[in-house]
């Protein structure tokens, strides 16, 4: 995909802010960041604003999605709107219409559901919640933009870092199955460009790193970084849900087995989108791992 982008709304829009809903998390965090560096004003939704512990300048407002009235005072004046949805889905509807009657321009967090790539293809809670809220904001006419990541870098520090940590090996299923795990960094940066930049309305981005690793292939960047090997054992499916009983949910750990045994033996899914969208190459891992494995989570 080769992307042009046209002038950017930041000057002829400035005085009004952008909201960012889950702004205290990993990725609305970033997403504040990078609005903040290129200028934007920025407003964020959170349940407590006094926990919030955001940048100086960020506007803070209290609102929940499991009550779309308490939304009113955060969409008033926006500009646009970065939706990550953390509610159950019984009250999207409502919270939908609402930022429909404030404003015209919404970036929605999604997942790569559409994605003709066996990974991506398995049913799952999340993709069928991020597929419902889709078609809510397609039936409400706003101007919308669709983010799919796809698996996101920082997942092998949850996944992986305690045994490294201990120098135990890392114990996985499924060692050949590739992702092209995509650096939350940029994922934000492309979230911010196509909150105040022109041109992305109907857009629905997949974005990944760029380049395509396995399981094993990961540990031995990692392992390469922080200067010493990181053995790699192979467990059965059936040993990871040993493994992670009683740690992980069920339907989680039936979820990966699921997406990486259907993609074992294909490619993993490459795209260019983040260095289309933002002129400069998307992180690689190994960037990644050299950048953020000893930064907090």
């Amino acid at each position: 995909m080769i992307y042009k982008a046209q002038q950017t709304d930041v000057e002829h829009d400035g005085a009004r802010p952008v909201l960012v809903t889950g702004a205290t998390g990993r990725i609305g965090r970033a997403v504040v960041d990078e609005l903040l560096a290129a200028g934007v004003p920025v407003r964020a939704l959170t349940r407590d604003p006094a926990a919030a512990d955001l940048p100086d300048g960020v506007e803070v407002v209290a609102g929940d999605f499991a009550e779309p009235a308490s939304l009113d005072r955060a969409l008033r004046g926006v500009r646009s709107v970065f939706l990550l949805w953390t509610a159950p889905p019984a009250t999207a509807g409502a919270v939908i219409e609402r930022i429909a009657a404030h404003t015209r321009r919404i970036v929605l967090l999604s997942s790569p559901h559409r994605t003709p790539h066996p990974f991506f293809r398995q049913p799952n809670p999340m993709a069928e919640l991020h597929a419902g809220i889709e078609r809510l904001i397609a039936d409400s006419g706003l101007d919308a933009t669709i983010l799919r990541p796809g698996m996101f870098a920082s997942n092998v520090r949850l996944w992986w870092e305690p045994a490294i940590s201990a120098g135990e090996p890392v114990r996985w299923p499924y060692a050949a199955a590739e992702t092209a795990p995509i650096d939350e960094r940029d994922l934000a940066a492309v979230a911010a460009r196509t909150l105040y930049e022109d041109g992305h309305t109907g857009g629905d981005y997949v974005l990944t790193g760029p380049e395509a690793l396995t399981h094993a292939e990961q540990v031995r960047v990692i392992g390469d970084v922080i200067g010493r090997p990181v053995p790699f054992e192979e467990l059965t499916p059936d040993g990871f849900r040993r493994a992670t009983e009683g740690v992980w949910p069920r339907p989680v750990v039936d979820m990966l087995l699921d997406a990486w045994g259907a993609s074992e033996g294909h490619p993993a899914y490459v795209t260019s989108t983040v260095a289309d969208i933002l002129g400069v190459p998307a992180r690689t891992f190994r960037e990644w791992v050299t950048d953020q494995w000893k930064a907090p989570l």
